[in-house]
């Protein structure tokens, strides 16, 4: 009889190859399109089969250094002349840092940066101060999605053409780097990094592993010749920013740039910072002109009017650590059908219909049979709990059409119970109400009460949304 030889299959021979996904690490023995963790298309990579090892150099190219002994002012913060960026980044640009700033389409990003690369670009030319100590010498501006004949209308319509700003318009990595070689910049911006591409990587612009290979180059170049890099990234629908998780942990800085497009307000926040603080915002005026820092923001969420108007109420929003005052608008309206309205702008629209149950359950304000329309100010969103005050204050002020005080101010969480809980930073607020001119503030009680009031400032601490109610009553100061 004869016996069968046993072969043993190459795939079984040593380690068999598999596939991880670019996002979250999963893996999987054959392809698939979707990740089975975190659903991310297209990131299910091979993994080779053979796993290197790299070994130790046997000498190194520069020592470890006590800590001591390093020099911190080679990254010393270099100012760009443009004071709402400098105050999210803390201070200005580093050098050899690179930043990330991610928006929706229509929002802003290039027009704020091309006004950062021509003041930074001016200050070679002593039209601004000077550029961290050295006069700065170049910028460059490389622009994967306009001409460089687009990039110069637009210089020329926001004012921000300087001689030492240069402009390429690649799409290719190599290119692109070529560029950096060359003029060896001070500031490299590039927008974006989801239109570059290596022809040395698989795939299209865009994808995983090209927005991989084009970030680390680029991060490489930043790192060795100590240049300051901004890069524009995509977002998503949902608001992420497009490509590899890996993006966000490889740079050093990631901003967020918001903004609705019916109002001109734009917002700059720090999600990610190496060398300051993530609670900062930065606020801009985004007009046909350009790009403005507005260092004072509160009267553009504020209605001027000479006479109290009932359904309205101011209150004073943390945006990070800097106070903002918005105005509540209410209007109700008898409903002519069964289901009343309700409609909000600007606010949570679940946590506006809580709190309009908390009115009519527990301060008696029949709000059942009408229609509620609530919205704010200037387009602004709110979505901080300390709001709740004002929005119910404003609510019970067009129920009862009783106007509240022109200079008054609330703010606080209202519970289930109806309890006004309190709210971080009270003193802070009230100092910001002071100072624009507001003489009254309800708000929360506390423990330590409300810190410091300015002279001539008085503030009504309630425990109860049927306390700050009672100020709806006529002749009620």
């Amino acid at each position: 009889m004869a016996m069968k030889t046993s072969t043993r299959s190459p795939a079984r021979s040593g380690r068999a190859p598999g596939y991880r996904c670019a996002e979250c690490g999963w893996t999987t023995v054959k392809w698939v399109g979707r990740c089975g963790e975190c659903q991310a298309w297209g990131t299910v990579e091979e993994v080779g089969a053979v796993v290197a090892r790299t070994t130790a150099a046997t000498s190194v190219l520069e020592p470890a250094r006590p800590i001591a002994e390093i020099d911190a002012t080679d990254a010393a913060f270099l100012p760009t002349a443009v004071g709402e960026l400098d105050r999210v980044l803390g201070g200005g640009l580093v050098p050899g840092a690179v930043i990330l700033l991610a928006g929706e389409p229509g929002v802003g990003k290039s027009t704020l940066l091309l006004d950062v690369a021509a003041k930074v670009a001016g200050a070679a030319q002593g039209d601004e101060a000077e550029y961290g100590g050295a006069v700065a010498r170049d910028v460059l501006y490389v622009t994967g999605e306009e001409s460089a004949a687009q990039v110069k209308l637009r210089a020329e319509r926001i004012g921000a053409v300087a001689p030492q700003l240069f402009l390429a318009a690649e799409t290719d990595l190599s290119q692109a780097l070529g560029h950096v070689e060359k003029l060896s910049p001070q500031l490299l911006i590039v927008d974006s990094v989801q239109t570059l591409s290596s022809p040395e990587v698989d795939g299209s612009a865009g994808g995983v592993s090209q927005v991989r290979e084009v970030a680390a180059s680029i991060i490489a170049a930043a790192k060795r010749r100590n240049m300051t890099t901004l890069l524009v990234g995509h977002v998503t629908k949902d608001g992420s920013i497009a490509g590899p998780r890996l993006l966000e942990h490889l740079v050093d800085v990631v901003c967020q740039f918001e903004g609705e497009r019916h109002s001109r307000l734009r917002l700059l926040r720090a999600v990610k910072n190496r060398y300051g603080p993530t609670d900062e915002v930065g606020c801009f005026d985004l007009t046909e002109t350009g790009i403005v820092s507005v260092s004072d923001p509160s009267g553009l969420f504020v209605s001027r009017t000479k006479d109290p108007v009932s359904g309205t109420c101011i209150t004073v929003t943390l945006e990070g650590r800097r106070p903002l005052l918005a105005e509540v608008q209410s209007l109700l309206a008898e409903s002519a059908t069964a289901q009343p309205r309700r409609a909000t702008s600007g606010l949570d629209s679940s946590r506006v219909a809580m709190l309009l149950a908390v009115l009519q359950q527990r301060a008696g304000c029949l709000l059942h049979k009408d229609d509620t329309y609530v919205a704010t100010v200037g387009g602004v969103k709110l979505s901080e709990p300390a709001t709740d005050l004002a929005v119910a204050l404003a609510v019970a002020s067009a129920k009862t059409r009783t106007a509240l005080p022109q200079r008054l101010i609330a703010f606080g969480e209202v519970g289930l119970a109806g309890e006004v809980r309190p709210v971080p930073g009270i003193g802070r607020r009230i100092q910001e109400a002071h100072r624009l001119g507001f003489t009254h503030a309800v708000v929360p009680a506390s423990p330590d009460g409300p810190g410091e009031v300015p002279p001539g400032f008085r503030v009504k601490e309630v425990s109860h949304v049927a306390e700050a109610l009672e100020l709806l009553i006529p002749g009620t100061d």
